[in-house]
């Protein structure tokens, strides 16, 4: 009798002291007021269940370990970097003002950019400079398979390890393979550094597996840089024919620019094995190449919160005339949609282009489900036709370009780890709306949602409850 007694008062105290604790820490570290106030009600209706949750998935780790990195880390190399310095007139900025105070990265001058579509143009020219690299070679990609595709990269790579170039590779710990990374192995093999970022199969590592490097980077010798929407497979050569062929767009930078990519690069590998990528051979004296501003913004669940939203959304509010939007997955947020919807009703003409089908049908649902405000508002929506394209594009006023591998939906946006690049340049930003514009077919009608069948519409939005998890 004793011993229940014991137990029960054990109990009651857990039953306490555990959702007191996940309140005071909930209500002194959670931003965002409905994640507040649904895990104080978790833990207050299943104290230990609720606890036990909290400590594995509400409690973010990843920027705690990042702010403690801050200091440690002198990659920035800011006196190099300053004599390229640009800053911008006229209607833009005040966007390159407010991004260059919330990314702390100068805008940068004398920078050169080329637009390479699809795997079967952008892969050869990156293969290209891997088989030229002398000092170094840095890789980032969300998907890097071992296909005829991958290993055409990795046997540049081996090749450029044995020109004496130092090799790098850092490949998503989910979208490479959970349980089974193929190109790991065969770098790793070959003698390459590869790491998976945020791999585990632990449960005390559980928190992470919901967060992604979603990035796609490439640097050679410090001076080359590409980066994207395109990871590495076989299904970006269009040429190939696979079952599920993906389009997609990459670009080639140089100049001062790719300083800041080495160095996003160099984080995220620092973050993962703990080994610091400095000196000549990664981060070489930048030289300009070209005349195009441009800066590197980064986002993530670290001490990079919402940084490349909150640039689309400064990006709206200041657009005069007209917005381009290309993306693969268009599930935007509620302050998303309010700031392009209010650009678009103080008549801002607004075009978005959508796949018709991408490669994840329950996206592609509460999407459909999701788009009828924007209709309302006279936002211009274009379903295009396959193949199915990845890129992310945003273009406005014709002046500023916004591009990388983030989409616009709320993993991308607040969960994954993210790279954009901001480019200050009227002749990329009418290459790239024409390119939008070869897409713009098949508008979207209110007439096309409201005759889709009952179940249909109800199966959609059903869906579309789960738009913060897809």
């Amino acid at each position: 009798m004793t011993h229940w007694t014991v137990f029960h008062i054990f109990m009651q105290i857990l039953r306490w002291t555990l959702p007191l604790f996940v309140t005071v820490h909930a209500l002194l570290h959670k931003r965002d007021t409905a994640s507040c106030t649904g895990w104080i009600g978790i833990c207050w209706i299943a104290p230990v269940l609720g606890t036990v949750l909290y400590l594995m998935f509400g409690i973010n780790r990843v920027r705690r370990r990042a702010q403690k990195m801050v200091n440690r880390h002198l990659w920035e190399g800011r006196d190099p970097l300053a004599q390229y310095r640009q800053t911008v007139d006229g209607d833009l900025a005040l966007l390159s003002k407010m991004l260059g105070r919330l990314t702390e990265r100068p805008l940068m001058r004398g920078n050169s950019i080329t637009c390479l579509h699809d795997g079967d143009n952008a892969y050869p020219v990156m293969l290209e400079a891997i088989g030229q690299a002398k000092k170094s070679v840095i890789l980032c990609s969300y998907i890097f398979r071992d296909d005829e595709v991958g290993r055409r990269f990795a046997e540049a790579l081996v090749a450029a390890k044995q020109r004496g170039a130092e090799v790098r590779v850092l490949v998503d710990g989910i979208g490479s393979g959970y349980f089974r990374c193929g190109i790991e192995r065969r770098l790793r093999h070959e003698g390459i550094a590869c790491a998976r970022f945020m791999h585990s199969v632990w449960p005390w590592r559980m928190p992470f597996i919901n967060l992604r490097n979603h990035r796609k980077i490439l640097v050679v010798d410090g001076t080359i840089g590409f980066m994207g929407g395109l990871n590495i497979g076989e299904e970006n050569m269009l040429r190939l024919r696979t079952k599920l062929p993906v389009a997609d767009t990459h670009f080639r930078i140089q100049g001062p620019v790719v300083h800041q990519l080495a160095v996003a690069f160099a984080w995220d590998w620092s973050f993962t094995t703990g080994e610091e990528l400095k000196g000549e051979r990664y981060l070489p004296e930048p030289s300009p190449v070209g005349d195009v501003p441009m800066r590197i913004v980064t986002s993530g669940p670290d001490t990079d919160l919402e940084k490349i939203e909150y640039g689309m959304l400064q990006a709206f509010a200041l657009a005069r005339s007209h917005i381009w939007v290309m993306t693969p997955y268009f599930l935007p947020d509620d302050r998303f949609s309010t700031e392009l919807i209010l650009a678009a009703l103080r008549g801002v003409v607004i075009d978005i282009v959508v796949p018709k089908s991408s490669n994840h049908a329950l996206i592609d649902h509460a999407r459909d489900a999701n788009l009828r405000p924007f209709l309302d508002a006279g936002c211009r929506v274009w379903m295009a036709d396959p193949p199915f394209n990845h890129s992310k594009l945003m273009v406005v006023d014709d002046e500023w370009s916004f591009v990388g591998s983030a989409n616009i939906d709320m993993r991308s946006l607040r969960l994954n780890f993210e790279i954009n690049l901001e480019i200050y340049d009227t002749g990329v930003a009418k290459e790239l709306s024409t390119f939008m514009q070869t897409h713009r077919r098949n508008r979207l009608t209110h007439h096309d949602l409201d005759s889709k069948p009952f179940l249909i519409r109800m199966r959609n939005s059903a869906i579309r409850l789960l738009l913060p998890y897809l």
